[in-house]
């Protein structure tokens, strides 16, 4: 199994990837300098993480702002997205009565995290139940101000939302709700490298984002963005050396979040690399390439849905680089323990060597499978697996 740009990645050639959504794929061009980073560091540790990784950080995080249309001063790296998320909700206070808002398309780890932070504070979680199918970016807009009360104090929202695929209209969600005084938190997961961005002109109070997904840097790279007047409030998961720092040529902000205990700083140092490369495949550079995934994510669907004869759940406009399809009925085993995964998503893999998400949505025994297109894929792999899905339906 052959394809363009297949070769600058380690995947498996026997396997169809449609599931770079997930945890991404990372090129091995950019293992490579990671390779290079990691030996570098294990010559001489002490040079490496004391006295040069400071101005390494530096240059990566200025890298990865300008393309995220951030300063840099606002940016600092984390290991997942999900650790920004926690960051944030572990640093703010609420009190008994507060509510927090979201949706109930929310990411599971990213909810636990909420509800974790209601729990310990008596605040209440709120969750707007967004129309299903979507219409509109209207629909989803008027379904969360609905839920925006006096005692709202923070909107929780996925950029792009994992279960769904959705491209929420995160712009306007934010603008309603800081008009009405309350913050947002954006778990953009999926946002860096598969829609563009300008987090300066989005104004959220919270961004955090995964590089290790469609920017295909290596696991552990993801970033965390704080607008300026909110940073005084936030506190990093582990406490280290910044708290009582002396320094007065950084920030508060930079001297606690850019060292907090010795780890592996290869992934995020590696995000330049992964720009650069990624941003090569395609002479339109990074425009061309999401474009070119957001053309290929259409097309999936518009296949899958005249193959199983279902119609689109969602508009055009809400479709970056992955789409979802609902599944007619006809296959009724369920997920079984321990990993409790859709037999379904098993078959595809098992007898057909196609790694695809399915997803019960809105809830079992519905189904839905969500596609990815990244620059590696082609239109046969989604054609393969519009056959096969035809013939484990049927």
């Amino acid at each position: 199994m052959t394809a363009p740009f297949r070769s600058h990645w380690g995947l498996d050639p026997e396997v169809r990837f449609l599931n770079h959504g997930s945890y991404g794929a990372c090129p091995t061009a950019v293992l490579q300098k990671q390779a290079e980073l990691r030996a570098r560091m294990e010559a001489e540790p002490v040079r490496f993480l004391h006295r040069e990784i400071e101005p390494l950080y530096d240059a990566a995080r200025a890298a990865l702002a300008d393309f995220v249309g951030a300063d840099a001063e606002d940016v600092s790296f984390v290991t997942n997205a999900t650790s920004g998320v926690t960051t944030v909700l572990r640093s703010l206070r609420f009190a008994p009565g507060d509510e927090l808002l979201t949706t109930d398309h929310e990411y599971n780890a990213s909810r636990n995290a909420l509800d974790f932070a209601a729990a310990q504070s008596g605040a209440k979680v709120v969750v707007a139940k967004l129309p299903w199918p979507v219409a509109s970016e209207q629909s989803v807009v008027d379904a969360v101000l609905a839920h925006v009360t006096p005692r709202t104090r923070l909107l929780l929202v996925d950029h792009i939302s994992s279960q769904t695929a959705l491209v929420m209209p995160v712009a306007r969600l934010v603008a309603e709700l800081k008009a009405r005084g309350v913050e947002t938190l954006v778990d953009g997961a999926h946002g860096p490298g598969q829609v563009p961005l300008s987090l300066r002109a989005l104004g959220a109070g919270y961004y955090t984002g995964n590089c290790h997904k469609w920017l295909c840097a290596p696991k552990g790279a993801a970033f965390l963005h704080v607008r300026r007047d909110l940073q005084p409030g936030l506190t990093p998961l582990a406490v280290s050396h910044g708290r009582n720092s002396p320094r007065t040529d950084r920030s508060r902000f930079r001297l606690e979040f850019d060292w907090t205990g010795t780890h592996d700083p290869s992934p995020a140092l590696c995000v330049p690399e992964a720009l650069r490369v990624m941003g090569g495949m395609l002479p339109g550079g990074w425009p061309e390439l999401m474009a070119s995934n957001r053309s290929k994510a259409l097309a999936a669907r518009a296949l899958l849905c005249e193959r199983l004869g279902v119609e689109p759940v969602c508009p055009e406009s809400m479709v970056g680089s992955m789409a979802v399809v609902g599944l007619p009925p006809g296959y009724p085993l369920r997920p079984e323990p321990p990993l409790f995964l859709d037999p379904l998503h098993l078959k595809l893999f098992e007898n057909h060597r196609i790694e695809v998400p399915v997803i019960p949505w809105p809830q079992a025994p519905q189904r839905h499978v969500r596609v990815s297109a990244q620059v590696y894929n082609t239109p046969d792999e989604y054609a393969a697996l519009a056959d096969a899905l035809e013939a484990l339906l049927r």
